[in-house]
């Protein structure tokens, strides 16, 4: 979707005590070769603090920074990877309450490690429906400190952070813009995150951890009719990174830095970087490594820390891709307007 009159005016975060990885290598949580192979020096830990309290201090600091009233918002998205508190209680009711109010509609989207990326074009859509409407909080945060995941071993390659981040889209000036987001999906895939597990009763009522390596090694060795998809998603990312370049405006060249949700250097370099034909100098990796895979949190957190440490100027363009279970594969496109007050 191209998009000429969305801005980004507010961004906030919480990131936790990292924790080392040689720490964990040595207390036996992480095998030693993994960490050899995969790079990563630490992963980011909340302890007990619940994902929604990291989620409502991210929203605080972005709406600050938007200089916006959290009230005269017109809508909060929450969007979550991981378990966020009592089952059948929304987490979006926590921000109302204790930051926007009862007047702001407040919901729930659903797509895994992509949540903001529908959130954005979501969001896009329901402010330009109607003039009156000038700003939206998109808001994500979990912790995966849970005896029904191990961190350690969240998806092969992948190492689980804690953290939240909060991101204030309006239709007046800002510091970015939103030139395009845009999504696709190869539902013949969506076997991959649950082979070899009923559809019911749901996991978690019964006290089976999610261990996504066991269901993509049963996928291997039980291939399903159409497994052969896997070996389209290069194509696909490509096709898919094409398009928002191009409805941004640019081409692959063009773009100043890439976010990719945090795998291992290996994943992130023949993934993505080397079939765009980009250095991994352009990608977030040395950031991430240093936090882990932060649910939907990555390429916000990285986009924040770029314009912390003034690695982004006015004009340069990022670009945010995601890959989500189901599968879905997501890109958006912003520019640098200036460099907001809050990073000097």
């Amino acid at each position: 979707m191209r998009v000429t009159d969305i801005h980004l005016s507010g961004i906030g975060s919480v990131v936790p005590p990292v924790f080392p990885v040689e720490r964990a290598v040595a207390d036996g949580l992480y095998p030693a070769f993994e960490a050899e192979a995969h790079e990563f020096l630490g992963v980011a830990v909340a302890g007990e603090r619940p994902a929604p309290d990291m989620a409502l201090e991210a929203a605080q600091s972005a709406v600050k920074r938007a200089l916006v009233e959290p009230t005269a918002l017109s809508l909060l998205l929450y969007t979550n990877t991981w378990h966020q508190g009592p089952d059948g209680w929304p987490p979006q009711a926590y921000l109302q309450r204790h930051l926007v109010g009862g007047r702001v509609p407040a919901m729930s989207v659903r797509q895994g490690c992509n949540g903001m990326f529908d959130a954005l074009e979501l969001a896009a859509c329901y402010l330009r429906a109607v003039p009156d409407r000038e700003s939206a909080l998109l808001v994500t945060a979990d912790n995966y400190g849970t005896p029904m995941i191990d961190r350690w071993r969240v998806s092969s390659g992948m190492i689980g952070g804690d953290a939240a981040v909060a991101v204030v889209l309006t239709k007046n000036p800002g510091f970015a813009r939103l030139l395009s987001v845009t999504s696709i999906c190869i539902p013949e895939g969506e076997e991959l995150h649950r082979s070899g597990e009923p559809l019911f009763p749901p996991t978690v009522t019964i006290r089976r951890p999610q261990d996504f390596p066991a269901r993509y090694e049963h996928y291997r060795t039980n291939p399903p009719d159409g497994a052969g998809v896997l070996r389209r998603l290069p194509a696909v990312m490509l096709e898919l990174v094409e398009t928002a370049v191009s409805e941004a405006g640019i081409g692959i060249k063009d773009v100043a830095r890439v976010a990719f949700e945090t795998h291992s250097r290996e994943v992130v370099e023949q993934r993505v970087m080397a079939p765009l034909g980009l250095d991994m100098t352009k990608s977030t990796w040395e950031f991430g490594r240093r936090i882990g895979h932060c649910g939907a949190a990555d390429q916000f957190l990285a986009f924040e820390n770029l314009l912390a440490a003034g690695e982004l100027a006015p004009g340069d363009h990022m670009l945010l891709l995601g890959q989500a279970p189901g599968l879905v594969l997501s890109a958006a496109v912003v520019q640098v307007s200036g460099i907001p007050e809050w990073t000097v």
